[in-house]
């Protein structure tokens, strides 16, 4: 009894932990009276990620007196978790910014100076370190849809010729500037090309006699600076190292993709893919600019309003039956929604295999005739739905008579089945298509499958209307 006692004072005191206020405990200790030593060695209780969360809620100059109190690198610590660090740090002196970001990560660094206005922009990087400069440069000169504009530049080499004792010290020695060091890179002395890993386990437990060659695996995945995430991310979701290294064109290490840039990049890919499959052209930012936005939209808008035009045409050759059957203008609108609905299923599910798989022409057909029975099977079942809600609504609310709701019951419920068909087909042939021609599938189907899937809706509503109702029934002016 005692014992359930003391576990449940334990879980009381975890919630109590959880529920603590950071804001008020560092508000406080920034207002105190505590030397400058004392109040870092209270601060540095708080994880990075707590005082960030904090710093939007000081004041200005409280923040001040935190960044002199922990120090640049601390300071650039806490910057990495900030969601919003370029307006902290426009509140700095140039010279100020400039000590902090050059301790940051190269693509942390660069993430904040774009967010900067050109100018600020241009004179803290003059301000930097040389050789912090440079690793930023370099990371800013791959387009944002490239590996290279992902990677960093923290991690640690030796060379091919270095005995045990040698690469242990090496890595010792460039530790205190890296602290990327669970996977050690290989170069060769000769031209300082790029010759494989090892692990830092395989490296310490080594026995000093060993040879380093023994130990380094040569086959250790890497990407080149220049190729696309898009190409990438399916190789980079399937490898299960803590980074990788990225190559340059003459198979120089340019930097890495560690685990937490691998966890951003697939989010980021992601968010993009989704963004693209709704008609934007890239991901929209909480505060991004009114016209900015609007520019992202405005394309696809464009062509789906074309398309939308094309639709209307087509449905206005169908007056003659619109006007001798007005209810069946009643139904059109969920045989378009059905369609549209059954379409994206398809689609999202399409897309997401043909992103994380390369299939073979045979899987690629079996994908489709899968895709086709699900969304038949599902058709077959709302056929029958729609035709009982559909008779029962004209014949008993309506007080249409009875033949007349039966044909047209009939004609609704085969014609979602049908719909629902064919947009599954083009839900799953389409991104097919469009990767096949080099496009990005998310991006070019996206946006098109529902107008695409109206249009084919429509001819099969009224198409079937008039054969069925018109032409088999003789039924007018319903």
């Amino acid at each position: 009894m005692s014992e359930n006692k003391d576990l449940n004072n334990m879980v009381v005191t975890n919630k109590e932990f959880l529920k603590r206020d950071f804001e008020s405990e560092i508000s406080s200790l920034l207002n105190s009276n505590l030397k400058p030593y004392d109040l870092k060695d209270q601060l540095s209780n708080y994880h990075e990620s707590d005082i960030a969360e904090v710093i939007p809620s000081l004041s200005k100059e409280q923040r001040l007196k935190l960044y002199n109190i922990l120090g640049n690198e601390a300071v650039s610590e806490i910057f990495a978790y900030l969601d919003d660090p370029a307006d902290f740090v426009e509140e700095l002196s140039s010279s100020a910014a400039a000590d902090i970001i050059e301790e940051m990560d190269a693509s942390d660094a660069l993430d904040i100076l774009d967010e900067l206005d050109q100018d600020k922009r241009d004179e803290i990087i003059g301000l930097m370190d040389v050789e912090a400069a440079n690793d930023i440069k370099l990371i800013d000169a791959y387009d944002e849809d490239m590996i290279g504009s992902q990677m960093s530049t923290n991690f640690v080499v030796v060379k091919d010729t270095d005995t045990i004792k040698q690469a242990t010290k090496s890595v010792i020695e460039q530790a205190a500037e890296n602290d990327n060091i669970s996977t050690v890179y290989v170069v060769k002395s000769s031209d300082e090309t790029y010759f494989g890993a090892i692990t830092l386990r395989d490296l310490v437990v080594a026995r000093s006699n060993a040879n380093l060659l023994d130990i380094t695996a040569t086959a250790y995945p890497y990407f080149y600076a220049d190729e696309l995430i898009a190409d990438c991310i399916k190789d980079l979701k399937d490898l299960s190292e803590d980074s990788i290294p990225i190559l340059s064109k003459d198979n120089k290490i340019l930097g890495v993709i560690t685990g937490a840039e691998l966890v951003d990049v697939v989010d980021q890919e992601l968010a993009d893919d989704y963004a693209k499959l709704a008609g934007l052209t890239a991901e929209e930012d909480l505060k991004e600019p009114l016209f900015k936005s609007v520019k992202k939209r405005i394309p696809w808008l464009l062509v789906l309003m074309g398309l939308g035009l094309l639709v209307s045409t087509v449905i206005g050759l169908f007056d003659p039956i619109i006007t001798a059957i007005p209810l069946l203008f009643s139904f059109q609108t969920m045989i378009f929604d059905m369609s549209g609905n059954c379409g994206t299923q398809s689609l999202a599910v399409t897309i997401r295999v043909i992103t994380a798989e390369e299939l073979t022409f045979k899987e690629k057909l079996k994908f489709v005739l899968k895709e086709v029975r699900v969304s038949l099977l599902n058709g077959l079942l709302l056929c029958i739905v729609a035709f009982l809600i559909t008779i029962i609504y004209l014949i008993f609310i309506k007080q249409t008579p009875y033949q007349n709701g039966l044909a047209i019951g009939g004609c609704v419920g085969i014609s979602i089945m049908l719909a629902m068909m064919f947009a599954s087909l083009g839900g799953t042939l389409l991104p097919m298509m469009f990767k096949k021609l080099k496009v990005d599938p998310a991006v070019a189907s996206g946006p098109m499958i529902t107008t695409i899937n109206d249009l084919v809706s429509a001819i099969i509503f009224y198409g079937f209307a008039y054969i069925f109702i018109i032409q088999i029934f003789g039924l007018y002016a319903i």
